[in-house]
């Protein structure tokens, strides 16, 4: 029985005492530059997909089709580039300093192999700790369909959809001559 006690008095106690201690001393890493904590990515990947099986939507209401996909990849340069990049462009200075790193969607698997609905989950709610915003508040439900579509299919868009994504608009010239 005192061996019993002891086991739960380290338990109840000594465990969370020393966990408390851990990041109220400052030990724990949390710059962007430092290395995951110890079960970091176990316990946050566990949580995320067990909360998305919860949550996300079970179909979409759009069709995957070319005007979907042209509408999510204007969605996608609008908002989602900035950290994820386009097609073969080089990561932007904002990417490079995140963590965890954005994954390229446009480039390799990306999300292509992710149900659009497991996508249209993360891009409306974001997810915490990771930099991806949730954009509930910003884009309609069918601007995030729509993106989320475009991802889902980015291995297989139209050659008009990739040309969209790969085109950088050029910049209209300013006049620096105050006087006109």
């Amino acid at each position: 029985m005192g061996k019993f006690l002891l086991g739960l008095i380290v338990g109840l106690i000594v465990i969370p005492v020393c966990v408390y201690m851990y990041f109220s001393s400052g030990t724990a890493p949390v710059a962007t530059s430092s290395a995951p904590m110890p079960f970091e990515r176990m316990l946050a990947r566990m949580a995320l997909h067990a909360r998305m099986q919860k949550e996300m939507p079970k179909s979409s209401p759009i069709p995957p089709d070319e005007a979907a996909y042209m509408a999510g990849a204007q969605v996608y340069k609008d908002h989602c580039a900035v950290c994820h990049g386009l097609p073969g462009q080089a990561q932007s200075a904002i990417a490079q300093g995140m963590f965890p790193k954005p994954p390229k969607l446009m480039e390799g698997t990306g999300v292509s192999d992710d149900p659009p609905e497991e996508t249209y989950w993360k891009v409306s709610g974001g997810i915490r700790m990771t930099g991806m915003p949730g954009f509930q508040k910003s884009l309609s439900s069918t601007q995030t369909w729509q993106v989320s579509l475009l991802l889902a299919n980015s291995d297989k868009l139209p050659a008009t959809v990739e040309d969209s994504l790969t085109s950088v608009a050029t910049p209209v010239p300013m006049s620096h001559d105050m006087t006109k």
